[in-house]
C-alpha cells in the first residue's frame, strides 16, 4: 500500500526544486503522483510550488474530481490525468516553466538532435504541441499525439511536462531538458553547433536499447530515416506551427552512406525543393 504521506513530501520536495531552480515562479507549476487505479495526489492552484507542505497537496480521481484535501486542486489537473490514460505505467507527472525550454516552446523551433550523449540516451527527440489555452480538455490533448513516444514534451507558448516512474524522474527529465536547451544558446553564442553523426548517433541507440531505455528511432519505422533531423515528430511541424530558424539541420549524409531518405510527408513540394536544396550545398562544401 502506497505512503500517502511520504509520496506528499516528495511532491513538496520536488516543488522547491522547481521553485530554487526558476522552473515555476510565483504559483506557475503542477505536480501528480498515481497512487492507485483511481487516486491522484495532485498541488493546490494558486500556491508556490517552493513552499508547500504536505498537508496542502490534494486527491482527486481519474475523472477530475476532487476527493480529498482542503485547498482546491491544479486547475491543469487534465493535463496530467491524459499522460496516466495513455501510459498507464507512469506514476508521476510534472508541469513546469523552465526558461530555457520555454524559449523554445515560445520561439517553436525544434530541439536539435546528434548533439549531446546524455541528450540522445535520456531524452531523445523531443516534440512542441500546438498551443491551447491551458486549463480544458483541449489543452490536455494537445500531449496526445507525442505522449507514447517520448517522456518529455514541450507545449507551445508556455512550458514543459515531464513524466517517469517516480515523481523524482519526472523531474529529471525537466532539468536535463533545461539544461540542453541553455548549452544550445551558449554554443550558438560562440558561433555554431557541431553535430556528430548518423552512424554515432545509431551507436548511442544501441548503447540505450542495451540498457533498456526505449527509443522509437531505434525501431524498423526509422530504419532508413535520417535520425539527426527530427524525424518522429516532423509531420507535426506543420499543424504546430514549428519551424527550423535558429539552428540549422544536421548535414544529411551522403546517398552512398545509406538508403535515400523520403521527404517529411509524400507529395509535400516544400519538403522536397527543401531536401534536395540541402543535399546540393552538401555537395558544394566539399569543393
Amino acid at each position: 500500500m502506497a505512503n500517502i504521506h511520504k509520496l506528499k513530501q516528495d511532491i513538496c520536495e520536488i516543488g522547491r526544486r522547481l521553485y530554487n531552480k526558476g522552473f515555476a515562479a510565483a504559483n506557475d507549476g503542477n505536480i501528480t503522483i498515481r497512487v492507485s487505479e483511481n487516486e491522484v495526489l495532485v498541488t493546490p492552484t494558486m500556491h508556490s510550488k517552493g513552499f508547500l507542505k504536505p498537508e496542502d497537496i490534494c486527491m482527486m480521481d481519474m475523472s477530475g474530481k476532487q476527493i480529498g484535501g482542503t485547498k482546491k486542486r491544479s486547475s491543469e489537473a487534465l493535463l496530467h490525468l491524459e499522460i496516466f490514460r495513455e501510459r498507464p505505467e507512469v506514476k508521476s507527472v510534472v508541469h513546469c516553466h523552465p526558461p530555457h525550454a520555454t524559449a523554445f516552446a515560445i520561439a517553436r523551433e525544434p530541439i536539435p538532435q546528434c548533439v549531446l550523449p546524455e541528450v540522445e540516451v535520456f531524452l531523445g527527440d523531443v516534440p512542441i504541441t500546438m498551443y491551447e489555452t491551458p486549463g480544458g480538455k483541449e489543452f490536455a490533448e494537445t500531449v496526445l499525439p507525442f505522449v507514447k513516444k517520448t517522456n518529455v514534451i514541450i507545449l507551445a507558448n508556455h512550458g514543459t511536462v515531464s513524466y517517469g516512474d517516480n515523481v523524482e524522474q519526472a523531474y529529471w527529465w525537466t532539468e536535463i531538458l533545461d539544461a540542453y536547451c541553455r548549452m544550445l544558446m551558449l554554443a550558438k553564442d560562440l558561433g555554431r553547433v557541431n553535430y556528430f553523426s548518423e552512424k554515432k548517433e545509431r551507436e548511442l541507440l544501441e548503447l540505450k536499447d542495451k540498457w533498456g531505455w526505449k527509443d522509437p528511432r531505434n525501431t524498423p519505422e526509422y530504419k532508413d530515416c535520417d535520425i539527426c533531423a527530427n524525424d518522429i515528430f516532423r509531420d507535426s511541424w506543420k499543424q504546430s506551427g514549428v519551424e527550423r530558424k535558429a539552428f540549422e539541420a544536421p548535414p544529411p549524409m551522403a546517398p552512398s552512406a545509406k538508403k535515400e531518405a523520403a521527404p517529411a510527408a509524400a507529395g509535400d513540394q516544400e519538403a522536397l525543393v527543401r531536401l534536395i536544396t540541402e543535399r546540393v550545398l552538401a555537395e558544394l562544401s566539399k569543393k
